[in-house]
């Protein structure tokens, strides 16, 4: 995200919430581009020595199993893109677990409410076989941040 800049990617518990980087993910998020997403918020996690690293690497697992199901929408018969549901599902359950602890809000974020969402297309995907993505532009999961840090 080169409007950001370079500019000081640490983080301690009490910044997250109002962090540049964290905040991109977000609109990355809701914009659909996943892939922005977790690229951004990587450079927060990668510098984070607080109990957040767990939750930013479950937002970025989160935001990868995304990236599969996009594009796996976009290029449905493509031999490379046709194969993405299976590490989607391992991410959504990777995310899931490494989010829950972080129950049921946390730095703005429902947390329960992602974490029952990432548990719904995971679900999905795995009763239909692996034969079914559960995502669509049209219906592209929203993620809100609200007041409060915790």
């Amino acid at each position: 995200m080169a409007e950001l800049g370079d500019g000081d990617a640490g983080s301690d518990e009490k910044d997250v919430a109002s962090h540049p980087f964290y905040r991109a993910f977000f609109r990355c998020w809701n914009e659909q581009r996943y892939y922005e997403a977790h690229d951004v918020l990587e450079q927060l996690w990668l510098k984070s020595k607080s109990r957040d690293a767990n939750y930013l690497k479950g937002l970025i697992q989160a935001a990868g199993a995304f990236v599969h199901l996009r594009k796996r929408f976009e290029h449905p018969s493509h031999a490379k893109h046709v194969r993405r549901l299976p590490p989607a599902v391992r991410l959504f359950r990777l995310a899931e677990r490494n989010l829950s602890n972080f129950t049921p809000r946390h730095h703005g974020l429902d947390v329960a409410a992602l974490c029952e969402l990432l548990r719904a297309y995971a679900d999905q995907i795995v009763a239909s076989d692996y034969t079914i993505n559960p995502w669509s532009p049209t219906t592209a999961p929203k993620l809100q941040l609200r007041g409060g840090s915790n």
